[in-house]
């Protein structure tokens, strides 16, 4: 593709939505006094400093210990908790070939499976993220569905469908995106 085309289509891929965290919508449930809604996260999404203890692990394995990481805040999600590489066992992580996808947010990202299982993605990067988030360079996102995820001890649940991986704490109210019918959220 030639620049300008690309250029357009992530202005138009950018403009689309409907929600954009500067007003919620009448079905947002009102967060009470601790909670924060996902309808007040902006879009475009902002990065957030995690200073709690993020675990990560699979079938009593830690694949990753920090606290370091980011948090993506999104209208509509739940946050996606990024981890540095150093806090990750990388050598229990393999790369997928030719397995991407593309974010008008954040850019293209590659996609990473446990070495013993290759079929079942677990985790993804933005090798080369677009300059607004390229704090997000050198850390891994993990989907909470396949995985034991932990913030300061207590397991999150993942959001709801399989494409979006958003980790929902009990200081979180939604509804969240990613149930049928919310693609446009």
């Amino acid at each position: 593709m030639n620049k300008n085309k690309d250029q357009e289509w992530l202005k138009k891929a950018r403009e689309h939505w409907k929600y954009r965290g500067d007003k919620r919508p009448p079905f947002a449930v009102v967060p009470e006094k601790g909670q924060r809604s996902v309808w007040d996260f902006p879009r475009p999404p902002v990065i957030e400093d995690v200073a709690k203890h993020v675990t990560i692990g699979h079938q009593s394995v830690v694949l990753a210990d920090s606290k370091s990481a980011l948090a993506v805040l999104e209208t509509a999600s739940p946050p996606t908790y990024y981890i540095p590489e150093q806090d990750v066992e990388m050598s229990m992580l393999i790369q997928i070939p030719k397995k991407t996808s593309f974010c008008e947010w954040k850019g293209s990202a590659a996609y990473w499976a446990l070495t013993g299982n290759t079929n079942k993605l677990i985790a993804w990067s933005y090798t080369k993220p677009f300059s607004e988030f390229d704090r997000l360079r050198n850390h891994l996102a993990f989907y909470p569905h396949f995985l034991d995820c932990k913030i300061d001890g207590v397991k999150v649940e993942p959001q709801p469908g399989r494409f979006y991986a958003g980790w929902i704490t009990p200081d979180l109210v939604g509804p969240y995106k990613g149930e049928p019918g919310t693609g446009h959220w």
